[in-house]
């Protein structure tokens, strides 16, 4: 029989707090710490992470708790109780060991609540981060969708189960997730927590005028969860939308820059960060009954090499999709969602890759196709180039409150 390579959960958990080999001094300060924060947020799920943790952050400063939150999304920030944000110092690359040094920046800037986004992917580490690092009063799951499912997979059961690793054992915890939610209540049997079930009555409630105060498109299950971590904080509905709707979006969040550029009227919509199938066309479907009236739609999908079954997955899922006029493919590894979606029955004349050309190219590209005007939409991944054709497009917006 094979030997299996897996350590054990006692060893996953020293090195998680990166004490292998070191006396139990480091451990016992690290509890002492979380204990001196009274309100410990672990928010996780596939969607929609950073938006909740900045969310509920916001309102609790409202509310007059002084609190500290760290997101790792798009760009992994600090956010001080003043509302500075700093980026985190990644020497050696992402590590869950950071939480640490996070509970220990939040301590030491007087905060009493601290609200962490959950950095591991993992389905040992994700528990490791909870039971270990951040051992939360509250935990959020925003929702459980097919994404990284060769790390979680291979289902969205398989994935429920993972993020429900930060069910923490005592406290409470959170969720706008519907489907798979037998899963998220077995876990919260099994660790005696209470599960706040956030359903479409609550969501219903988080009206149109309330969201369009906020400075960009933010998703009412965000809203409504944030809501109801707020509300069991102490925070009055009044108080927490109001600092909710002055909080500084994560860069990933959905946002939209109309231009002019040369006659041409763009609306470019930045919904990079969406990268799962489900959220990636909720988006997209929504944005185009946004805007009707404006044509070509153009869909640029960023590709990673390195994250190939996120490309399947997406060339499998566009082609029962409302049609795109034109679909290109940025990035690295752009063959891998040509092929899926080929195979799905989109029409392939409409696909175009622009792997390798700079930002400003692809930029001059959308222009070429746009006429007189186009609905352009940044999808699939955020990072490197993603996020820099994001910035190329806001840099060039109008200025808001003026339509081309």
């Amino acid at each position: 029989m094979k030997r299996s390579t897996m350590l054990p959960v006692e060893v996953l958990a020293l090195m998680s707090l990166g004490l292998a080999g070191a006396s139990g001094v480091e451990v016992a300060l690290h509890r002492r710490r979380l204990r001196r924060l009274g309100v410990r947020v672990h928010v996780n799920g596939t969607r929609g992470k950073s938006s909740v943790t900045r969310l509920i952050a916001a309102g609790l400063r409202e509310a007059g708790v002084r609190c500290c939150a760290k997101t790792t999304g798009t760009l992994a920030r600090f956010i001080l109780p003043d509302e500075r944000e700093l980026p985190i110092y990644r020497p050696a690359g992402a590590n869950i060991i950071e939480q640490k040094r996070i509970v220990q920046a939040a301590v030491e800037c007087g905060a009493q609540a601290l609200v962490v986004e959950c950095m591991a992917l993992r389905p040992e580490l994700q528990a490791l981060c909870e039971r270990s690092l951040i051992s939360a009063t509250h935990a959020v799951i925003t929702n459980a969708r097919p994404d990284h499912l060769e790390v979680m997979g291979p289902g969205p059961r398989d994935v429920a189960a993972a993020l429900a690793g930060i069910t923490p054992r005592g406290g409470v915890v959170y969720t706008a997730e519907r489907e798979q939610i037998d899963v998220l209540r077995a876990a919260a049997k099994d660790r005696g927590a209470r599960l706040v079930e956030v359903g479409e009555q609550d969501v219903a409630e988080v009206t149109a005028e309330q969201l369009a105060r906020f400075r960009y498109r933010e998703h009412p299950d965000n809203v409504a969860l944030a809501l109801a971590v707020l509300s069991d904080l102490g925070a009055s509905r009044e108080v927490a939308l109001r600092g909710m709707q002055r909080a500084q979006p994560d860069p990933g969040a959905l946002t939209e820059h109309r231009l002019d550029y040369f006659g041409r009227e763009l609306v470019f919509a930045n919904a990079f960060a969406a990268n799962d199938p489900v959220s990636t066309e909720q988006l997209w479907s929504a944005t185009l009954a946004r805007y009707p009236e404006l044509r070509p739609r153009i869909a640029i999908f960023n590709c990673r090499a390195d994250r190939v079954e996120r490309s399947l997955q997406l060339g499998a899922a566009v082609g029962s999709w409302p049609a795109a006029d034109y679909v290109l493919l940025m990035g690295s590894g752009t063959h891998v969602f040509a092929q899926a979606a080929e195979r799905s029955g989109f029409d392939a004349t409409r696909l175009e890759s622009v792997e390798g050309l700079r930002v400003e190219e692809v930029f001059e590209r959308v222009i070429s196709l746009a006429g007189t005007g186009a609905l352009v939409m940044g999808l699939g991944n955020i990072a490197d180039e993603g996020l820099e054709l994001a910035r190329y497009f806001a840099n060039r917006a109008l200025p808001e409150g003026r339509r081309a």
